[in-house]
């Protein structure tokens, strides 16, 4: 006997619906202006700034990685054609 698969809620739909909008070159964008705006920070020596600032790649990539898996996949797991 195969359990029911668990589906998301209305508002994971919604989330993700709106970010699919953004393209995945957006969140690279964002990642690689976040570690240029803290390196300019790093060189007018605010360094807690730059450090702040600096550690918002990371979760620019990770949205970025989620954005697309859901473009490739869809909120349940289905295999889409990405156009």
């Amino acid at each position: 006997m195969d359990p029911e698969p668990i589906r998301e809620g209305e508002f994971t739909k919604t989330v993700e619906r709106g970010t699919a909008r953004i393209p995945s070159g957006g969140y690279l964008g964002a990642a690689l202006g976040s570690m240029g705006i803290s390196a300019i920070l790093m060189m007018a020596r605010k360094e807690r700034m730059a450090l702040f600032v600096g550690q918002w790649a990371a979760p620019f990539l990770i949205m970025g990685l989620y954005n697309k898996l859901v473009k490739q996949l869809g909120s349940e797991g289905e295999l889409r054609r990405v156009a």
